[in-house]
């Protein structure tokens, strides 16, 4: 069933299905650290998304609004899930995205410091963008926060916080 959190910090809003730990123990066994699924919801295929780690060996996984979209399906649905462990799914970074963090040396080194999923937040959002433009306006708001040592979610809220001033 598709659920969705009223209330949970960093989560609130989020929409996504529960898979219980002696699933994800089938994915990929004594695992408690997020990893990568792919598979099928109803006849719609997916790869590349996290599992969240939730506590007691439980896990969640996010279903974006593409995601909503293709499976034409919100809070309260029954989905069909067939789920695997995504090993070879890997992120790739824009080109000039490289050579930006080339010339900067601490952003850089700041952004290699930080674990794989959270270097993937970053990747994601940017690769995400619609245009060329918003593409560009997120790397340097990338480069911005790495230079000032935020992880994605810190910079996210520091913007959210910069909006509301604004207001």
């Amino acid at each position: 069933m598709i659920l969705q959190f009223e209330e949970k910090g960093e989560k609130t809003g989020w929409t996504y299905i529960e898979v219980p730990a002696d699933v994800a123990r089938q994915l990929r066994p004594e695992t408690r650290k997020g990893f990568r699924v792919k598979g099928l919801f109803d006849q719609f295929p997916f790869r590349g998304i996290a599992l969240v780690p939730m506590g007691e060996g439980n896990f969640i996984l996010p279903l974006n609004k593409t995601i909503r979209k293709g499976i034409a399906k919100n809070k309260g649905a029954v989905l069909a899930v067939q789920l695997e462990s995504d090993d070879d799914f890997e992120i790739t970074m824009p080109v000039y995205l490289s050579e930006c963090l080339e010339d900067d040396a601490e952003a850089r080194e700041f952004f290699q410091q930080l674990p794989k999923s959270h270097q993937n937040y970053y990747l994601n959002w940017i690769n995400g963008a619609k245009t060329e433009a918003t593409q560009s306006k997120r790397a340097a708001q990338m480069l911005n926060a790495l230079a000032r040592g935020l992880r994605f979610d810190e910079m996210m809220r520091a913007m959210k916080k910069e909006r509301n001033e604004r207001l």
